[in-house]
């Protein structure tokens, strides 16, 4: 009938989870059943795992077939679809099957209401956190008062005195009104908003049953100071999530509140990654020279730079220094690199003496030696010194001009006109 039977596994899972013998009547799993379930009842706070493993322990004991099978076999044979299955249907309905819908926390005709786990889950309240680059170095807390939703604690969330409500005459219990505006002959607008009455909740509370403490709305406000924690490395961007702290809303699962982390412009050291770039201008002494300077870092250390003997540093030319960096994000006992930019600051002019005593210091003027023929030979020219973005944007203009002027010149638009012909 079942086709090759598979090898035995464990078979008293089930009787340790009612708590009961291997031979316990039907009686016996009866009452043991009702009382573990009134118990673990998620109505009465009670674990709704738990009250999920006593369905699934109930369905098969108390069927003689599943049972027959779970004593031989285990459980591994009901899930292989040997004697139709082991506890696949909804604990709820078996619990209210079972006390045939009738409640065990009341009289006998008392109804039960049934109340499935909550599955629709709020919004997410995104806020921007702001903070230094030294803050990402270093790490910090900073306190934040936020004022959020909270179930009222008088009704519970119901909004009423009795935990009663009605449906929604204006909506019909959608929370959604469509309403439709002309725009002109033959032409309308059909728009979907909340519903006024209810204010898109598809209930409203009778007047006289309404909560005194939230009014119905069902939910006060409350201040709550949440402390959030920089941590070293963190970058520009990244996220940090309260799980479960947002707005509160009956019937639905608390969203989280995030923080968004947007860093601040730092006047002297831009991050790339785990690596810190820092400018230095140094003067064309310094350059050629040698130099030293202090440089201050994000934690406050001092740190010396200075160049070797004899080196001479270029424009734009960089230098690096290891491990001291950005830390890395949690692991920041490890960091990047810093990376130090020299720019050289040149002299505007210098003197006829100073020429020469450069002359006498520094490499040979280039190989190429002009002869007074040659020279004779040239014309003479004068260098300017020029802005290459204002040339640049003085020729737009005057070109920009000069269009204009072309359109206002008589026989400009027939000219167009000809064009297109």
């Amino acid at each position: 009938m079942f086709g090759r039977p598979p090898k035995k596994s464990d078979n008293t899972k089930y009787y340790e989870i009612l708590g009961v013998s291997k031979t316990a009547s039907q009686d016996d799993l009866k009452k043991a059943y009702r009382k573990a379930a009134i118990k673990n009842h998620p109505d009465k706070g009670g674990d709704p795992e738990k009250f999920k493993e006593l369905a699934q322990a109930y369905e098969v004991l108390s069927d003689p077939e599943k049972r027959e099978i779970y004593d031989q076999y285990g459980e591994d044979a009901l899930k292989e679809g040997m004697g139709g299955g082991g506890g696949g249907h909804d604990p709820f309905d078996i619990y209210q099957s079972f006390f045939g819908g009738g409640s065990p926390f009341g009289g006998k005709n008392n109804k039960t209401i049934i109340i499935h786990p909550k599955t629709e889950k709020g919004e997410d309240v995104v806020h921007p956190l702001k903070v230094s680059l030294e803050d990402l170095y270093n790490g910090t807390s900073k306190k934040l008062s936020l004022a959020r939703n909270v179930l009222c604690s008088k009704c519970k969330g119901k909004g009423s005195k009795s935990g009663a409500s009605l449906t929604c005459p204006g909506c019909q219990g959608s929370g959604m009104k469509v309403s439709i505006r002309q725009l002109g002959p033959s032409m309308i607008q059909q728009m979907q908003h909340a519903c006024g009455e209810c204010k898109g909740t598809g209930e409203t509370i009778n007047d006289k049953d309404r909560c005194p403490q939230c009014k119905g709305d069902k939910v006060s406000q409350e201040k709550k100071v949440l402390e959030v924690h920089v941590e070293k490395g963190m970058q520009n961007g990244q996220k940090i999530t309260f799980p479960g702290e947002a707005d509160e809303a009956p019937d639905t699962v608390t969203g989280d509140i995030v923080f968004v982390l947007q860093q601040k412009e730092h006047p002297k050291f831009k991050r790339k990654g785990d690596d810190l770039f820092y400018e230095h201008t140094l003067s064309l002494t310094e350059s050629l020279c040698g130099f030293q300077f202090i440089l201050t870092h994000l934690d406050g250390r001092h740190l010396l730079i200075k160049s070797e003997a004899g080196e001479v540093v270029k424009p734009d030319q960089f230098k690096a220094i290891n491990d001291e960096g950005m830390p890395m994000y949690q692991r920041p006992f490890m960091k990047g690199k810093l990376y130090i930019q020299f720019t050289v600051d040149f002299p505007d002019t210098l003197s006829l003496d100073q020429c020469k005593a450069l002359e006498a210091v520094l490499p040979p003027r280039s190989s190429t030696q002009l002869t007074d023929m040659e020279i004779d030979e040239c014309e003479e020219t004068t260098l300017h010194d020029v802005n290459i973005m204002e040339e640049e944007m003085r020729r737009k203009q005057q070109a920009q001009e000069a269009y204009e002027e072309d359109e206002d010149m008589p026989g400009g638009a027939q000219r167009v006109q000809c064009a297109q012909q």
